[in-house]
């Protein structure tokens, strides 16, 4: 399955193959931490049980924390 994703931090754009079908299978194939990006479609924050299909467009936002 084919997957558009934006990476917010850089701004780049990516068309990303995956085996599986949800937002934690992508994660996991990119190698990030699932504690670390909201994951955006349709301009809605989704969670990572979501279930993907071919040519979402998606953006991964980076989740940013301080005391």
């Amino acid at each position: 399955m084919k997957i558009q994703v934006t990476f917010e931090k850089d701004q780049s754009i990516k068309e990303v193959s995956i085996e599986g079908n949800t937002v934690l299978d992508l994660l996991n194939h990119l190698a990030i931490n699932p504690e670390t990006v909201l994951v955006v479609k349709n301009n809605e924050v989704i969670t990572e049980h979501e279930i993907l299909s071919e040519n979402d467009c998606l953006e991964l936002l980076s989740v940013i924390s301080g005391g």
